[in-house]
C-alpha cells in the first residue's frame, strides 16, 4: 500500500499526462458516466487507480469558474507572473475566499478545484514553470486537506 504522499504523486502525474495530452476526453473516458469506475458487483471495491482519480481531480478543477485574471491577491499576481513560489499562498487565499463565498462548498474541496484550475491555466499561460511538483507540494503540504481525503477514505474515494 503507497503512502498518501506517494498516491498523491502518482495522481499528479496521471493529471499532468492528462493535461499534456491533445485529448482532453483520453482520462475521463476511463470512468463511466456515473464517475465510478466500471466493475462488476461481485469484484472487490475498487483498489487506487490513479489516473481515475486524476480524471476526478480534472471535473473537480473544471468546476471552479474563478477568472484568476479578475481576482486581486497578491500571491496570485505572482503565480500569473510564472513565480510558481507563490503558488500554494495563492491557492489558499482563492479556496478560503472562493468557500467563504459559497457556504455549501467546503474548504478542502474548494482547495482541490481551486488547485488544479489554477494549474491548468498558469499550464497554459506560462507552461514552462509549471511542474508536477507544485501541485503535489501544496497537497501534501496541507494537512486539512489531507485530512479531507483521507476522511473521504482515501484518494480512490475521492467523491466527484
Amino acid at each position: 500500500m503507497a503512502t498518501f504522499e506517494e498516491q498523491t504523486e502518482c495522481v499528479v502525474e496521471a493529471l499532468f499526462s492528462d493535461l499534456l495530452g491533445d485529448d482532453e476526453s483520453d482520462c475521463r473516458s476511463l470512468e463511466t458516466d456515473s464517475g465510478e469506475p466500471m466493475r462488476l458487483a461481485r469484484d472487490p471495491p475498487t483498489q487506487f487507480d490513479p489516473v481515475v482519480v486524476a480524471s476526478r481531480l480534472r471535473r473537480m478543477g473544471d468546476q471552479c469558474n474563478m477568472d484568476f485574471e479578475r481576482v486581486s491577491s497578491e500571491a496570485l499576481v505572482e503565480v500569473l507572473k510564472g513565480k510558481m513560489e507563490k503558488f500554494g499562498a495563492a491557492v489558499d487565499s482563492l479556496s478560503r475566499c472562493w468557500s467563504d463565498q459559497n457556504p455549501e462548498l467546503v474548504y478542502e474541496r474548494a482547495f482541490l478545484c481551486v488547485s488544479v484550475k489554477l494549474l491548468i491555466h498558469v499550464a497554459k499561460k506560462v507552461p514552462t514553470v509549471v511542474r508536477p511538483s507544485h501541485l503535489i507540494e501544496v497537497i501534501n503540504g496541507n494537512s486539512q486537506v489531507r485530512n479531507y481525503i483521507e476522511a473521504c477514505g482515501g484518494w480512490e474515494n475521492l467523491d466527484n
